[in-house]
């Protein structure tokens, strides 16, 4: 529509803007908008687009001129970078993160910074600095986290896409939960430099969008190939009937809501009935990967933060959960770490064994045990057990997070209450596309239409 003279990145900017404030103020998924300087860049992408004068047009791919966001522990220049924190409310970057140059040198118009958790550091995206970001199919549930910000924003369609992160499923925690696409790259594919670390041993980087193809052209610019790899084939649909999967029952399927496995099995009968080739397979050492990554996120994590000079020094400028992790962090010996970063290392062999041995393609999981709960539910019953919320929205997750390769979550169906549920493929090191490709086809399969968001006005 730009480059047919339809619509104008400024129109589409102004339209963004409208929307973010229209709905934000039920939602809070931005900590902070970018009216100026968003304007500012749409109108540059006019230019270039649209100049009458031919050889001063400049197109730089299929981003021009598209408003995005992104999380706010990406540093991004003359824009404050809070790290949804009190101890950062006033950070303002001297210079982009190479993720943010590489966005904005393919025309892309940033909005915004979306809220986060705390320094990245918990599932629900309840802010005690900024106020709780909101689900948009039920404002009165979380929207998952760290990145719950993004994956509302984006599912409310308040931006076209976001860049978010995910140390143990703060990616695709939040897409599950708001029923959009969420993709965790594989280690070393995505820069972390000038993002705001979590856990730099687990720490990913990752897009948020409603399509597999939009997650596919969010991706492209700041994803880091190999010699002989090529940019993402976007139109290339690829069939289910080559498709080669494996379900790992231990540990992914010992705690689950039943409508969320419901929603599972369907989804997997859908794709055994358009060929795809499902086979049960074991894990070895997945019951240890809760532990391993707790231990390593914990150490790292106030590591990061006592080198910084913010803990304990500041320890009552953090939230409370924030606050309480990292004093678990001061607990971990050094044998424990190691320990579990032998467990990663012996974790990590072993996922990529079954895969090959098997000739599997990807696993696949549900995304999260649960579907949102609501702000503030602490704890979940399943079957008569009592579980943590917060265990339960990670424990299906970690595992990718500790083995280094890519996952991608999709939407593959909803509750009896209209709650987005998630479906995860999980692929070996350098299988991003493949996985761009088994989310594409699998939305053929499953088509999946955005929240009612004008309810959010009632």
């Amino acid at each position: 529509m730009f480059r047919r003279g339809k619509l104008s990145p400024v129109e589409l900017t102004r339209i963004m803007l409208d929307r973010i404030g229209t709905f934000n103020p039920r939602l809070n998924s931005y900590i902070t908008v970018c009216e100026e300087q968003a304007l500012e860049t749409a109108a540059r992408a006019e230019a270039e687009l649209c100049s009458k004068v031919r050889k001063n047009r400049k197109d730089r791919g299929p981003l021009h001129g598209i408003p995005i966001s992104l999380k706010d522990n990406i540093y991004t220049k003359d824009i404050r970078t809070t790290g949804g924190s009190q101890i950062l409310k006033s950070f303002v970057p001297l210079h982009d993160a190479p993720i943010t140059a590489a966005l904005k040198n393919a025309g892309t118009v940033i909005l915004g910074k979306t809220n986060m958790h705390e320094f990245a550091y918990g599932v629900t995206t309840d802010n005690p600095h900024f106020g709780p970001a909101r689900n948009p199919w039920d404002p009165e549930r979380i929207p998952g986290g760290s990145s719950g910000g993004s994956a509302a924003a984006v599912a409310a369609g308040l931006c076209y896409g976001s860049i978010g992160t995910d140390t143990g499923g703060s990616v695709r925690i939040p897409a599950s939960l708001c029923g959009i696409v969420g993709l965790k790259s594989g280690l070393g594919r995505v820069s972390l430099d000038d993002v705001i670390p979590l856990s730099p041993t687990l720490d990913f980087v990752g897009p948020l969008a409603r399509s597999a193809d939009d997650t596919a052209l969010l991706l492209d610019p700041i994803f880091v190939r190999g010699k002989k790899e090529s940019r993402f084939a976007l139109n290339k649909k690829t069939s289910s009937r080559k498709l080669r999967i494996g379900i790992p029952r231990e540990f992914f399927f010992e705690v689950l809501d039943p409508e969320v496995e419901k929603a599972f099995d369907n989804a997997i009968h859908a794709l055994k009935k358009r060929g795809a080739k499902v086979k049960e397979v074991s894990l070895p050492g997945i019951a240890q990967t809760e532990d391993a990554g707790n231990v390593i996120a914990w150490a790292e994590a106030t590591v990061y933060h006592q080198q910084a000079g913010w803990f304990p020094k500041r320890a009552d400028e953090y939230g409370k959960d924030v606050r309480e992790r990292l004093e678990m962090g001061t607990k971990v010996s050094a044998v424990a770490y190691l320990q579990a970063r032998t467990q990663r290392e012996k974790f990590k062999s072993s996922l990529l064994e079954v895969l090959s041995a098997n000739e599997l393609d990807a696993l696949v999981v549900p995304t999260t045990a649960i579907t949102a709960p609501k702000l503030g539910e602490d704890s979940v019953t399943i079957r008569g057990a009592v579980h943590s919320t917060r265990a339960l929205l990670l424990r299906l997750n970690r595992p990718a997070n500790l083995a280094g390769v890519p996952a991608i979550s999709v939407p593959c169906g909803k509750t009896k209450a209209g709650m987005p549920i998630g479906l995860q493929f999980i692929a070996g090191w350098t299988e991003e596309a493949l996985l761009l490709q088994i989310a594409r086809d699998f939305e053929q399969i499953f088509r999946f239409s955005p929240p009612p968001v004008a309810n959010l006005l009632d």
